[in-house]
């Protein structure tokens, strides 16, 4: 798994039937410095995550086992998690309560 930040939607009306009714958000990548990286991805959101929420992305085979994800669905990457916080060595790394 890896945090990342949502920083938009993807709306699709032409898609994989199968993907019909999934929800996908805009996630940019976040570092141990709590700095935003220039790498992007889209996820299926399975937890309702909202704009500027830190959340963890799974991939690959296991971004297909939450109940939202069924094997037979296209789906490289999945967010599981919005997180509360992050603390690397004692200190806070991110606080959802303290957030923007």
């Amino acid at each position: 798994m890896q945090i990342a930040q949502v920083c938009g939607t993807v709306v699709s009306t032409a898609k994989e039937p199968s993907l019909t009714g999934m929800k996908f958000l805009l996630l940019q990548m976040v570092n141990l410095q709590g700095e935003l990286l220039p790498e992007y991805e889209v996820a299926v959101d399975a937890v309702g995550a909202g704009f500027a929420e830190w959340v963890l992305v799974s991939r690959g085979s296991a971004a297909r086992q939450p109940a939202a994800a069924r094997e037979d669905r296209p789906i490289d990457a999945t967010v599981v998690a919005i997180i509360d916080t992050v603390s690397v060595e004692n200190r806070f790394l991110y606080s959802k309560r303290l957030a923007g």
